[in-house]
């Protein structure tokens, strides 16, 4: 079965704005899930952009995760969180389950990713961008071997996350169930549209 794409938005304060960009993703490419990254407001404010891309999103069977911000979740109408290390996952777990949807990125070794596992993450991720700044990020081949050893020994979904096209392949090769795209997608100057229908491709010949 082919790997499914799952994208990250920008960091978002106006997601009215950015809500008809995301519809042209949605409808350029099989989509399984979009993760929503918001600036800092107040709680209303947060619901309220939470709920203006879940309208988007949920209307085309495309799942919609927040970062963080598990305690707004279920508010919101989103269909869960991504958390960022094992002490996040831990604390999120009460807001989240049963009915909603706990992610577990931030996992900085094998033994965070099995952990994550035994604690009733719905999906691991490798490879996403580091908070802590540039060059923090594992090269590459090291994000293809954790999503290939994930792949082959253990059953949650695992998520690999692709910093470029020429990485979709690859990661799908490996054994991901979901590729991640990132904030680069938004940006290139082809479009997202082509961005992700070429990100679809890549996908469908990794399948064979």
């Amino acid at each position: 079965m082919s790997a499914r794409l799952y994208l990250f938005t920008p960091t978002l304060d106006d997601t009215a704005a950015f809500a008809r960009t995301l519809e042209r993703a949605l409808a350029a490419a099989d989509i399984a899930a979009v993760l929503l990254r918001l600036a800092d407001a107040d709680e209303r404010a947060l619901i309220n952009r939470i709920k203006t891309v879940a309208g988007v999103v949920q209307r085309r069977d495309v799942a919609l995760l927040v970062e963080g911000r598990p305690e707004l979740v279920a508010r919101a109408g989103a269909d869960g969180a991504h958390l960022t290390g094992i002490e996040a996952l831990h604390a999120a777990l009460p807001a989240l389950k049963p009915d909603r949807i706990a992610g577990a990125g931030g996992l900085r070794s094998r033994h965070d990713a099995m952990l994550a596992g035994e604690t009733a993450a719905d999906y691991v991720m490798f490879g996403e961008p580091d908070r802590r700044g540039p060059g923090k990020n594992p090269p590459f081949a090291a994000v293809e071997e954790r999503v290939a050893w994930w792949a082959e020994l253990f059953q949650p979904p695992c998520i690999g996350y692709a910093s470029s096209a020429d990485q979709i392949g690859p990661l799908a090769q490996a054994g991901a169930d979901f590729v991640a795209l990132g904030e680069w997608i938004w940006s290139e100057p082809t479009g997202v549209e082509r961005v992700l229908a070429a990100a679809a491709q890549s996908l469908s010949a990794a399948a064979g």
